[in-house]
């Protein structure tokens, strides 16, 4: 009995014309055209607006939502969601520099991230954003240095629960972690905090991401909005805000689904609604990266020669995991499976063949895909990498064997 293998989700944000994609109302073959180069990145500022649209319609009305910029620190992508969301969540000074320069205010930034140096600390506590605080060393050093600077330093703890994500694609909690102070030890820096007289803003609890169980985030919710709750009820100062993290994942692989957004956003109502009235000062926050942005962008590359190997044929592009670590497999994949994958300029096309799609890098990791069914190319068709827009360019390593970086446009 043959296995028929599962295939990735539709691929359908993006509309069709003439067998061509359409980016932001633009024909793929005319946007390459207009950047004037190969390879690059199209973000769909449409797409962005759209789900965060969705996110709006679907969580609670009294949910914050924040971009976790690490997920893509385009400036044109922050200025833009800056318009959109309720905060900004940085994790370097350049990240907060990008999220400054786009008029987010500094009371709706934060910055998480554990090894923050001095510098870094300096320039947050004089920016006044809020310091997602994620040791007891690092507590004692921002409190040094808002004595040293005259500034009155605005911090959050984040808390290392004592539990995880379940089927998230990457664990942020639970056990013994980097990030964040262990959830039995945070009475004791609420104390600390209360002695040093901080601005304490509240709670940040981030247990994972890149998750399409429904029931996995609503445990996480649950269990989230208890312990902020509990730590809440034993601080000696009030906390005006709690963090209950993100973990909304896309559909990345063969097999994979869209997230049920709709049940996340009712199970969480109803979770907000048995909130006790002691604690209606305190806002919620949801923090999302990959999930406002990854589905909104392309990656692109040329194909530059078809070479066929002993029966097995390759598109050899100008592009590859120096681009797009992610889409090659080198990014957090224990097995390899491959990105949803087209040939842009062939959409909808009724001759495919089976071929794997590779870069010009000398190493054998530089694989974008892996025996595809794809629409048949030659040289000079377009390779579309789709679930780009997060986790791309500034996750690769550009500087591999020396080739030019992509350019990156919004439209």
């Amino acid at each position: 009995m043959t296995t028929i293998p599962p295939k990735h989700a539709p691929m359908t944000q993006f509309p069709v014309e003439d067998h061509c994609l359409v980016i932001g109302g633009i024909p793929l073959t005319r946007l390459a055209q207009r950047i004037g180069s190969t390879p690059f990145y199209a973000y769909d500022r449409q797409l962005i607006t759209a789900r965060i649209q969705s996110l709006r319609q679907s969580l609670p009305p009294e949910i914050l939502l924040h971009y976790a910029m690490k997920a893509n620190p385009m400036p044109a992508v922050v200025q833009h969601l800056a318009g959109l969301v309720d905060g900004i969540d940085v994790a370097s000074a350049g990240e907060m520099k990008i999220a400054l320069d786009a008029g987010v205010a500094a009371e709706n930034i934060s910055f998480a991230g554990p090894g923050k140096n001095r510098q870094e600390l300096a320039c947050a506590i004089a920016a006044g954003i809020i310091i997602n605080v994620e040791s007891e060393h690092e507590l004692e050093t921002i409190a040094q240095l808002g004595k040293e600077t005259g500034f009155h330093p605005r911090i959050a703890i984040r808390v290392n629960p004592d539990f995880e994500l379940k089927s998230s694609g990457m664990k942020m909690g639970g056990g013994s972690k980097q990030f964040g102070i262990d959830a039995e030890r945070v009475p004791a820096a609420l104390q600390r905090i209360a002695q040093l007289k901080l601005d304490l803003e509240g709670l940040h609890i981030f247990s994972g991401s890149q998750n399409l169980r429904v029931e996995a985030i609503q445990e996480a919710h649950e269990k989230t909005l208890q312990l902020g709750l509990q730590l809440a009820a034993l601080s000696p100062v009030p906390m005006r805000t709690i963090n209950i993290g993100g973990g909304f994942g896309i559909p990345y692989f063969p097999g994979e689904n869209p997230l049920d957004l709709q049940t996340v956003g009712t199970n969480l109502q109803q979770l907000l609604a048995g909130i006790p009235s002691s604690f209606s000062n305190i806002r919620f926050v949801i923090e999302l990266g990959r999930y406002m942005v990854a589905e909104a962008g392309i990656y692109v590359c040329r194909i530059l020669e078809k070479k066929i190997s002993r029966g097995h044929t390759f598109l050899i592009t100008n592009g590859g995991l120096h681009h797009h670590l992610a889409a090659s497999g080198n990014f957090g994949q224990v097995i390899r499976k491959n990105y949803p994958v087209t040939i842009g300029n062939k959409m909808n096309a009724l001759e495919t063949e089976v071929v794997s799609v590779v870069g010009p890098l000398c190493t054998p990791l530089d694989l974008l895909a892996n025996q595809m069914e794809l629409p048949r190319a030659e040289p000079g068709d377009l390779v579309v990498v789709f679930q780009s827009g997060a986790y791309g360019l500034t996750a690769s390593p550009t500087a591999f064997l020396g080739h030019p970086a992509p350019q990156e446009v919004l439209v």
